[in-house]
């Protein structure tokens, strides 16, 4: 069984799907399959509608704060509540209140009741579950599979997100055209019946099973200082979080080019968005494939992927017509994925299994934490200076960051090589 499989093989047994040869891990993917695509057609939905029943770029900003501001205030908690309780079933509370929540949203808007109030408060909603759900299904990984598949598998899942991402936007820019967004909704909602039965058919003898965290004071506090104590995990942490804050916003910048920039003739803007985050999907499939087949990546190449994703980001804020901007649009895909799988897996590696719960929650902290300040902030420098401008800076601050985490990376390593005064 899989769960009895020696974890003292060679780590560098690997291969891009060898994850695959766990039962337990087949079905948790497959189910994974199923739920992102119905989670890609309520994104597309839902940022269309907010800009809809909004009115601007800045209303889809305000949902990202909503949606990530929960993860902001309480996000480290949710982390305590992974390392302390059974995973698996507190991913299927998690997941039925997910889909409740998308069939509400769905019964509003079919009804034509819905208002930019409600997705706020949807997405408020969302957020808090996402919390807890989250840094849960980041380390349940860990008990799917043993150890040498852990970064593979990681690397996998996020293949299959982005897979997912080239089939739901493209159904949900058919059902937004021809039946409306709410049937999006609906059909997320029901996506949500996938994983809860791939978790309830998941062997538990075959689970990898961490001993749960004993209640103590100063949890939080406590993993705060493992991280502060190890630079290769801290500064991995702060790279992504600058990432997650001002580069990968998405909606706001793509939404508006689509709109502003390139709609015209027989394509409209929401056409060329749902193909502007298929193509990003073509990419970010490649990059985290990429990312599967290496089994100790330095942090090096984790900030060197950091800021080639900058980059790439400018290019397609600069490019001059559609085509480059297309292929931006692929390579900015392909590093972000290749940088995210990387420092995710590379993390989880670097730290302990009673800690592992709590410190992807302060990665998650920081990768989506930042949302209700980037979020507006991106939002409103495309309201004020246009679409371009908005997409350069999203490029540009995470490619300053790199070059600043490498400095001080540089720095670190020639005072440790230092030797000490007499």
């Amino acid at each position: 069984m899989s769960g009895t499989t020696s974890t003292t093989d060679s780590p560098r047994r690997s291969g891009t799907f060898a994850a695959l040869r766990v039962r337990n891990f087949r079905i948790y993917v497959s189910a994974h399959a199923v739920a992102s695509t119905g989670t890609w057609m309520q994104n597309i939905a839902l940022e269309w509608l907010v800009l809809e029943v909004g009115g601007s770029p800045a209303a889809v900003g305000v949902t990202m704060a909503c949606q990530f501001l929960p993860m902001l205030l309480l996000g480290l908690y949710g982390g305590m509540i992974a390392d302390r309780y059974p995973k698996r079933v507190v991913l299927m509370i998690t997941q039925s209140l997910n889909g409740l929540l998308s069939a509400a949203l769905a019964v509003l808007t079919i009804a034509g009741q819905i208002r930019v109030e409600h997705v706020y408060l949807f997405a408020l909603a969302q957020g808090l579950v996402f919390v807890v759900d989250n840094p849960t299904r980041q380390i349940f990984v860990n008990e799917v599979v043993p150890e040498r598949y852990v970064r593979n598998a990681i690397a996998l899942n996020a293949a299959v997100f982005q897979t997912s991402r080239l089939i739901g936007p493209a159904v949900a820019g058919v059902m937004i055209a021809t039946v409306g967004s709410g049937w999006a909704f609906a059909a997320n909602a029901a996506s949500y019946i996938a994983p809860l039965t791939g978790l309830m058919l998941i062997r538990s003898a075959d689970l990898i099973r961490t001993p749960p965290l004993e209640r103590a004071p100063g949890q939080l506090r406590s993993a705060l200082r493992y991280v502060a104590e190890r630079p290769h995990v801290a500064w991995t942490i702060v790279l992504v979080g600058v990432v997650g804050t001002f580069g990968l916003k998405f909606p706001v910048v793509l939404t508006a080019m689509a709109d502003q920039t390139f709609a015209g003739g027989a394509v409209s803007g929401a056409q060329l968005y749902g193909l502007f985050n298929v193509v990003i999907a073509v990419g970010s499939v490649a990059g985290a494939l990429i990312a599967g087949g290496r089994t100790h990546p330095r942090l090096r190449t984790i900030v060197l992927a950091g800021a080639a994703f900058g980059a790439a980001q400018l290019a397609a804020a600069l490019a001059p017509g559609l085509g480059v901007f297309l292929a931006a649009l692929v390579a900015m895909g392909m590093v972000n994925l290749a940088f995210q799988a990387m420092a995710n897996s590379s993390v989880q590696s670097w730290v302990d299994g009673g800690v592992r719960g709590r410190v992807m929650s302060l990665y998650m902290l920081a990768f989506v934490g930042g949302t209700p300040l980037g979020g507006p902030v991106v939002g409103w420098i495309t309201d004020a200076f246009g679409a371009r401008a908005g997409m350069a800076f999203c490029g540009l601050v995470p490619l300053l960051a790199a070059a600043g985490v490498a400095y001080a990376l540089s720095r670190h390593a020639r005072t440790v090589a230092e030797p000490a005064p007499a």
